[in-house]
């Protein structure tokens, strides 16, 4: 699957931001910050965001560590990349990027106050494998966030379900000429163990002494925080 994934991301690099904006209304922003807050970083800090992309993620972290703190982006795909440093920069932020698997991480055990994936976990071939690697290079004590969709119930999630559907597909392939890639990622949402199973997964982790879920708009989107051994 990685490759595969790889690829998929690396053809929408280009127009990833854009799509994201208006596919969202905007609302990743909110749910950002909250994985910002929940997260427990500080100024000072040092913030390990795997599955970056563009770097917005790392972008907020970095605002809320100062220039104390420090700020390491990551993601499997270069392309992805591309654009991160030249965002951070226009910023006058200080933010490190590197091509790096979240499975296989290259900095050494407790490196880390806190480390995040953000819409990516969903996307690596063994999410257990992740969350250990992921506690494997935070201190014990710092926190693992993980801000991934989840699967709204009730009336609102039927609207989600058929927003999803219908019409990401066709705006997202629009955007990007890649209707296949938008096909994929709500495909994949829906697919995903959310809420108390995604909490299971944690605990299968074994690395973390406590784990919460929270729920945002009416669990559309879940930030999940494990508090590392």
């Amino acid at each position: 699957m990685s490759t595969e994934v790889r690829q998929m991301f690396s053809s929408i690099a280009t127009r990833y931001d854009v799509t994201n904006e208006v596919l969202s209304f905007g609302v990743h922003r909110l749910w950002r910050r909250a994985a910002v807050r929940l997260s427990g970083a500080r100024e000072g800090s040092a913030v390990l965001d795997c599955a970056t992309g563009t770097g917005d993620l790392a972008l907020a972290f970095k605002r809320k560590v100062g220039t104390s703190g420090r700020v390491v982006g990551t993601d499997f795909c270069k392309e992805m990349l591309d654009s991160a440093p030249a965002k951070a920069a226009r910023e006058g932020l200080q933010v490190e990027f590197q091509v790096a698997d979240a499975m296989d991480l290259p900095f050494a055990d407790n490196s880390f106050d806190v480390a995040s994936i953000a819409f990516g976990i969903r996307n690596v071939d063994d999410p257990v494998k992740c969350l250990k690697e992921m506690a494997r290079v935070v201190r014990p004590g710092g926190r693992v966030v993980v801000l991934e969709f989840g699967q709204p119930t009730g009336l609102f999630g039927a609207l989600f379900r058929a927003y999803s559907k219908v019409v990401m597909p066709t705006i997202g392939g629009l955007l990007t000429g890649n209707r296949a890639a938008y096909e994929y990622l709500p495909r994949t949402s829906a697919a995903f163990p959310a809420g108390d199973k995604f909490l299971s997964l944690m605990d299968q982790a074994g690395a973390y002494q406590e784990r919460v879920a929270h729920p945002m708009m009416f669990g559309t989107s879940y930030v999940y925080v494990g508090t590392v051994r």
